[in-house]
């Protein structure tokens, strides 16, 4: 131990003194470098993990509020092709274009129900926010259909291809108005009371016309893609195609059409002693 200490204090002396050691400690460095890292390495990589995990809860924060952002900008920019027309076929009478910027609120799909012939859906928005039988629901590419039930968490929404479902619609080329209805097949509706002669052709974009007081005007519902006349009956055998994403979407728009407004941020309070029918007011 003496011939040790004697040893370090002379070391010490001559580093301090002179630069004979450097060379020395260039290569004892050199072999101590892996055992450093070695060392380090542990909490190197757990401060990595953990940055990892804190950047991606983050970015799902963010996509989850950019999809949502990008849901209703898209719904917005729907009537944008309609409006163009519109006001075309408006101006010479002097009338103002209908104004976009109804109330919406994002729904999203529960379940859908697999009765055959019955489309409908279930949504995780119900009564507490609002939601009344008869609103209108869509997508980001058009009318997906209507609220038929509304219960305090969810609601039910009947799909325009339900064979119990009619939506007044208008060719937005020329204005001309009929029904659409559901056929219970997967993205079809027929327009059965349109004449032999009517002014309508396959590519014919159908938005609603506003009429019955459910669905707002002006919203794509679908394209027409089967027109054929039948001289032995009076009306055409016309075909078309949804615009919504009728089996693909998982986020809906519900839509308010009304002035007042409703407040979509928190849930309503509903008293315990209020009856099921006071769930599905109207907002």
């Amino acid at each position: 131990m003496l011939v040790a200490v004697l040893a370090s204090i002379a070391l010490l002396v001559t580093d301090h003194r002179t630069q004979r050691l450097n060379p020395l400690r260039s290569v004892l460095s050199l072999a101590t470098y892996p055992l450093q890292v070695l060392a380090s390495l542990p909490v190197d990589s757990l401060k990595s993990l953990s940055d990892t995990v804190i950047s991606y809860v983050e970015l799902q924060k963010e996509n989850q509020r950019l999809k949502q952002n990008q849901l209703i900008n898209d719904a917005k920019l729907l009537k944008l092709e309609t409006l163009e027309k519109e006001n075309i076929r408006l101006r010479v009478l002097l009338e103002n274009s209908f104004q976009l910027g109804e109330q919406v609120l994002i729904a999203e799909l529960l379940s859908v129900k697999l009765a055959p012939y019955e489309h409908t859906v279930v949504v995780n928005k119900g009564s507490r926010f609002g939601v009344h039988p008869e609103q209108p629901v869509l997508d980001a590419n058009g009318i997906v259909g209507q609220v038929i039930r509304a219960l305090p968490s969810s609601s039910e929404v009947m799909l325009i291809t339900d064979p119990d479902h009619a939506i007044p619609v208008e060719v937005n080329r020329n204005g001309l108005r009929t029904i659409a209805f559901g056929t219970g097949q997967p993205n079809r509706l027929h327009l059965p009371f349109l004449a032999n002669n009517a002014d309508i052709v396959p590519g014919d974009l159908l938005v609603t016309s506003g009429l019955g007081g459910v669905f707002p005007a002006g919203y794509p519902v679908a394209v027409v893609d089967k027109f054929e006349t039948r001289p032995d009956k009076s009306f055409a055998n016309i075909y078309a195609t949804p615009k919504a994403r009728l089996d693909t979407s998982r986020e809906f728009l519900i839509v308010w059409s009304d002035s007042t407004p409703v407040v979509l941020g928190e849930p309503k309070t509903i008293p315990q002693a209020e009856q099921p029918e006071a769930e599905h007011a109207s907002p």
